[in-house]
């Protein structure tokens, strides 16, 4: 029977350098919503059938996003390697926006912190789109899969 989620999800911690107590508060959300609702297939068939759920892991290589996927007992089904390039300015956009959004929260008027919220959630919004776009063909995912997947995605890109 199909199960076309995913039930668990990692980070390399390897690449993240460090994150803000902001960043990591993200990262737990991100993290925990996507394994509470989560629509996820991979669209190569396997020969014996498996269909979820799925394992899977987020790590950067070389400029590269690297999902590791994974059956349920965590032996291996596919990696997928998907280039960055376009995913650097809404990468960046995302960052300059979530640290204007921090520094609202402290120190705005409400009506200032949602004006910020709501460029942040566009941004964010359409770098979903793009993440589901560039995944065409390889994974079927839904829009909030990919808008939790892309914070993940963000996480992996901090420097310090």
């Amino acid at each position: 029977m199909a199960d076309p989620r995913i039930m668990d999800v990692t980070l390399d911690e390897r690449t993240i350098l460090w994150r803000s107590a902001d960043i990591e508060q993200e990262r737990r959300i991100a993290i925990f919503d996507l394994l509470e609702g989560n629509y996820f297939r991979p669209l190569r068939d396997q020969a014996d059938g498996y269909a979820g759920p799925y394992r899977l892991s987020l790590s950067v290589e070389e400029g590269r996003l690297v999902l590791a996927i994974a059956r349920q007992d965590g032996s291996a089904l596919e990696t997928l390697v998907l280039a960055l390039g376009r995913f650097r300015r809404p990468i960046r956009d995302y960052f300059a926006i979530c640290d204007s959004y921090y520094q609202a929260i402290r120190n705005a008027t409400a009506q200032q912190i949602e004006t910020v919220d709501m460029a942040r959630r566009g941004i964010h919004n359409e770098a979903a789109e793009l993440l589901k776009e560039r995944l065409d063909g390889k994974i079927e995912i839904d829009f909030d899969t990919a808008r939790r997947l892309f914070t993940l995605v963000c996480v992996l890109h901090i420097k310090g």
